[in-house]
């Protein structure tokens, strides 16, 4: 379980840093869609933590219902 947590918690962190350092580049040379970009990255500010909070309690069912199945024969 703390492995997948660890997994996702680093999957989270790098898409961050990325779209981050992606929206810094653009708004430094200047693009056409840096409005979009912008709002791209402070909604996905939002959804990649529920996604990785989703994912986290995903695993801990899966872990559950394998410990009922483990614990029923």
């Amino acid at each position: 379980m703390d492995k997948i947590k660890r997994i996702l918690a680093i999957i989270a962190i790098i898409l961050l840093v990325g779209m981050y350092a992606s929206t810094l580049v653009i708004a430094i040379i200047g693009g056409e869609n840096l409005m979009f970009y912008l709002g791209l990255s402070i909604a996905m500010t939002f959804i990649v933590p529920i996604l990785l909070f989703c994912g986290i309690e995903i695993a801990k069912q899966i872990k559950k219902k394998k410990e009922e199945n483990n614990n029923q024969f």
